[in-house]
């Protein structure tokens, strides 16, 4: 184990000396570094203090490629089978969402309704925020995907085009790092790498959110590194992707080492209003079924969020068709069908 903490130590030094002598990681040192770390093979106070140096300091689009490479290593994988479409990867912050009611889940029954596959990533409540989790959420609507392993999930997918991967079932080793941002108290760079790692093997369309626009452009060059092809980046409510209906949204995407941005505004398609504030799962639960229903004070963004990622999809033609799409979807009864589908289908082959 000396041998680990020399070795880690070789990396804290060089991120950590001042201004003038701090030198950036290869991606091969950040890579090993980020594997001692998951596999607590460094100190506790190495740990912290990379956290901290590194957030200073701000990484690099190597350095983000090498901590995505040690999570590819290490970490959970999924894969499509041979007759699903490509599926679309969210990428959203594992601390949840405090301020505003999430969409993204909504969203994504009305792509499942079309066959179009999505993956989501996400943990238990973690610091720095402690909000609401994609596990809490699908669980309010009746899929509860948590406890099972990666090949149980690979199934469900394999059968339902949706994969919620859970930081505490498939990838344990991450899990020994949350600690430390709790104690440190603001979200390390790894947080920023989470949001555009991916467990899916394979092409896929690549949504990941963003708060800050200097986090873009670090996101389209490590997403170029990694071999990305079809990157898209938004910058969302509370760093996610879910689309604001009281403000334009700017949607970025990156092909070919050229990134372009389109600022799209919700009155322009009669679907501007208010973003519903987060309170507690129980009122969302009420407006959720009501917003697959037709109803109630989320269905304008989830219209509108469900028009946006049909098209770029290729699930419509533009933007209007999309809505209009949604508009069906959801009058026909065929998002809140399906919702009873995935819950009948899990309670049979998953809870039995």
């Amino acid at each position: 184990m000396t041998n680990k903490y020399e070795e880690f130590k070789t990396y804290l030094k060089k991120i950590g000396s001042g201004e003038f002598t701090g030198k950036s990681l290869t991606r091969e040192e950040t890579k090993s570094a980020i594997k001692l770390m998951l596999k607590e093979e460094a100190s506790a106070a190495q740990i912290g203090g990379f956290m901290i140096a590194h957030r200073i300091r701000r990484p690099i689009p190597e350095e983000l490629a090498g901590m995505i490479d040690a999570y590819i290593e290490l970490g959970p994988k999924i894969q499509s089978p041979s007759n699903q479409r490509q599926p679309i990867f969210f990428g959203m912050p594992f601390d949840g969402r405090k301020k505003t009611a999430p969409i993204y889940p909504l969203t994504t029954l009305l792509l499942l309704t079309q066959k179009q596959p999505v993956i989501l990533h996400g943990g238990s409540r973690m610091p720095v925020k402690y909000g609401v989790t994609h596990h809490e959420l699908f669980q309010a609507l009746g899929i509860n995907l948590t406890g099972l392993s990666i090949e149980q999930l690979q199934s469900f997918f394999n059968h339902n085009d949706l994969a919620l991967i859970h930081q505490p079932d498939h990838f344990p080793l991450a899990e020994n790092l949350i600690p430390y941002r709790d104690q440190i108290g603001k979200r390390p760079p790894l947080a920023s790498m989470e949001l555009i790692w991916t467990c899916h093997q394979g092409n896929h369309l690549h949504i990941s959110g963003y708060v800050h626009s200097p986090t873009e452009e670090r996101h389209w060059k490590t997403l170029e590194l990694m071999g990305e092809q079809n990157v898209m980046t938004i910058k969302g409510l509370e760093g996610g992707i879910d689309l604001s209906i009281s403000r334009s949204s700017t949607i970025g995407q990156y092909k070919n080492q050229y990134g372009t941005r389109t600022v799209f505004h919700p009155k322009d398609y009669k679907c501007s209003g208010k973003d519903i504030e987060w309170n507690n799962i129980t009122e969302w639960k009420r407006f959720a079924l009501q917003a697959l229903n037709g109803e109630g004070p989320l269905i304008k963004a989830l219209e509108w969020n469900a028009g946006i990622y049909f098209f770029y999809a290729g699930l419509s033609s533009d933007i209007k068709e999309g809505i209009n799409k949604a508009k069906e979807i959801i009058n026909s009864e065929l998002a809140i069908k399906h919702l009873e589908k995935l819950i009948d289908w899990s309670e049979k082959n998953i809870d039995s």
